[in-house]
């Protein structure tokens, strides 16, 4: 059996203020698609203002949307391959 090694990788970028901090998602993969993705994160008011939070917050919500992205990409090349419907994949 031959293995392959496989590499991606994802961009994450931030634009933030005071309050809010939003994140873009971006993966591009080895078929030339690029798949996209966004998180946001809101301070509250009485949290001190903590960056690196608010990034992580939004960041962690960016990479889960990338992933459901991910995963219906990959649903619907299975469907098309086959050409039947698929059950669902799961997380």
């Amino acid at each position: 059996m031959m293995h392959t090694a496989v590499g991606w990788h994802v961009e994450l970028e931030f634009l933030e203020d005071d309050q809010h901090t939003r994140a873009a998602a971006l993966v591009r993969l080895p078929d030339g698609t690029e798949v996209r993705a966004h998180g946001h994160a809101t301070r509250h008011l009485i949290d001190a203002n903590q960056p690196r939070v608010g990034e992580e917050i939004a960041g962690a919500r960016a990479l889960n949307e990338l992933a459901m992205h991910l995963l219906t990409k990959a649903h619907d090349e299975i469907d098309a391959e086959s050409g039947r419907i698929s059950h669902s994949i799961n997380v």
